[in-house]
């Protein structure tokens, strides 16, 4: 009876390795739709309104983006300074119809919680808010490689429209509006590559901090990764 318990057990543990893998490429993978989004952005907020609620109303924040890493996880990591409704958040890919996961917390110090999906560059997100009945939705269009817009929307309950309570354009810092081909890629994933990293004396780009430590951390397997990927280009 002990023999077939371990033997069981060595068997779930065998099992159980490649799911981990697969589930790490997942999210990888699934994120790397939104990887334009990697980089630094200087935004410029307008809340809906009359032209003289928009010219007072106005304001300016900055928005980074970065890789993140832990075990057989990967996710998106944001950062707002001087944000007017926002501090932090993440965007996670979780299981389910609503495949995209955006939690932000809010300059008051509330957390909020988005599900929902991508479709040709454009993030669309939802959630309700049972205290101001509402439905609330977050919209993210990924312009250009180096323009964004994100729009926040509510409906009342009870009604069947969603009207804009404000948006925000951006401009990704230190590159330039028009760009050409040759990029250089990202060797963790496989977004825009603006940093060197090098191993075996090589030089590889990575697209932020979170994907350089990932590199410093996992080189040879990454490095791998992409030599496979050469490989399957050339055929």
């Amino acid at each position: 009876m002990m023999t077939r318990c371990l033997a069981l057990g060595v068997l779930l543990l065998a099992s159980a390795g490649p799911f981990v893998v697969s589930q790490s490429r997942s999210s990888r993978d699934a994120l790397a739709a939104l990887g334009g989004l990697v980089g630094t952005w200087n935004g410029t907020g307008i809340p809906t309104g009359s032209r003289e609620e928009q010219r007072t109303g106005f304001w300016t924040e900055t928005l980074t983006c970065e890789w993140q890493f832990k075990g057989g996880d990967a996710w998106l990591k944001l950062a707002f300074a001087k944000g007017k409704h926002f501090t932090s958040g993440e965007i996670r890919h979780v299981a389910g119809a609503s495949p995209f996961r955006v939690t932000l917390k809010t300059t008051d110090k509330k957390d909020l919680t988005f599900d929902g999906t991508i479709k040709e560059k454009v993030l669309t997100v939802l959630r309700h808010d049972k205290d101001a009945k509402e439905e609330q939705r977050l919209v993210v269009t990924l312009l250009h490689d180096n323009r964004i817009l994100y729009r926040y929307d509510v409906k009342p309950d009870g009604r069947g429209l969603f009207y804009k309570r404000y948006q925000v354009g951006a401009n990704k810092e230190g590159v330039a509006f028009a760009t050409g081909d040759g990029k250089p890629e990202c060797i963790v994933s496989g977004g825009l590559g603006t940093m060197p990293v090098s191993y075996m004396g090589k030089t590889y780009y990575v697209c932020c901090g979170g994907c350089r430590d990932e590199f410093r951390d996992n080189a040879k397997k990454y490095v791998d990764e992409y030599e496979q990927k050469l490989k399957a280009k050339r055929k």
